[in-house]
């Protein structure tokens, strides 16, 4: 089984941490699996980090509140184990799939808890909102996403941490890290999950969804930008062709919106296929470029074929 470092990010969650602290204790010791469990204290003003540190948990503490994303980053780089597994302090998050979740990572870079089981509790005024940042991530990253923004996954900790200078330190540092490994072709894979309700008082609020809209339309420029572009030149350059037709139909000249229309279909495709040749150029540069490919599995693989190849006694 293997050894992981769970981060949990806190703030203001005295309520809920110990409880969280305690149940992942007795998951883990039922399962056998080895952790230390990270609780980040992101300036919380309660007693978040007194009751994590009673609890058991080793506790970093932020001295101001610098948000979601960025607690997470501090866990991340602190851990000590090559598996990361992240999840909630407000206690939503069931800790009895952390085991499924670790399972599957044997055969993904990243395992994702999709609050799509059959006892889910996400409060009705945010639904829309999902429903519609969740088809519009899938579009652009060509991939069928059930929950975009869970708080409870699995990784392995170096494929994350090259996506830190463009990871967000607020709550969209889930989305962008799940659309970002899409994008780069990793493995990502999605266990379906219940979802508590909350215990205290939610830090999301809805205009919320106007950041991730955002968020969402900056990350496919950083890795799709020809799935934004595209579509914006086919709508100009059918507004231009019918316009065209139009006058053409009625004089012999072509109107100066028509012409507009072309040259703006045109500028935006050209700005498209820049774009996507320097996404593309920028991705060929990252760390990991052979996708999904471990080093230490490279250098297993190489030692294996190097002993399948030693010459023969008595030839030397």
């Amino acid at each position: 089984m293997k050894t992981v470092s769970i981060v949990i990010p806190a703030y203001n969650e005295e309520l809920g941490v110990q409880a969280v602290i305690a149940d992942l204790q007795e998951t883990l010791r039922q399962q056998g699996i080895t952790a230390e469990i990270i609780v980040v204290d992101d300036g919380s003003t309660d007693r978040t980090a007194k009751m994590a540190a009673t609890a058991g948990a080793r506790v970093l503490r932020h001295r101001s509140n610098r948000g979601y994303g960025a607690a997470l980053k501090t866990g991340i780089a602190a851990a000590s184990h090559e598996y990361i597994v992240i999840t909630d302090a407000d206690g939503t998050y069931p800790t009895q799939y952390i085991p499924q979740l670790l399972a599957q990572l044997e055969r993904a870079d990243m395992v994702v808890g999709a609050r799509i089981g059959p006892n889910v509790k996400i409060p009705l005024i945010r639904r829309p909102a999902k429903m519609v940042l969740n088809k519009l991530a899938n579009y652009l990253t060509n991939a069928k996403i059930p929950d975009l923004n869970s708080g409870l996954r699995a990784f392995r900790r170096d494929i994350v941490m090259q996506y830190f200078p463009i990871l967000p330190d607020q709550f969209s540092f889930t989305t962008t890290i799940t659309i970002a490994m899409h994008c780069d072709k990793y493995a990502v894979s999605y266990l379906p999950i219940d979802y508590r309700q909350r215990k205290g008082k939610s830090k999301i609020v809805p205009w919320d969804a106007a950041s991730f809209f955002v968020l969402i339309l900056r990350t496919a420029m950083l890795f799709r930008p020809i799935r934004i572009f595209l579509p914006l030149t086919l709508v100009f350059s059918l507004y231009g062709v019918t316009k065209m037709a139009i006058d053409l139909s009625h004089q012999p000249n072509i109107s100066a919106s028509a012409q507009l229309a072309l040259l703006s279909a045109l500028l935006i495709l050209l700005i498209g296929m820049l774009g996507d040749a320097l996404a593309t150029r920028l991705g060929r540069l990252t760390p990991n470029a052979v996708i999904g490919v471990q080093t230490d599995d490279l250098i297993s693989a190489e030692s294996e074929e190097s002993a399948g190849q030693k010459p023969a006694p008595g030839t030397e």
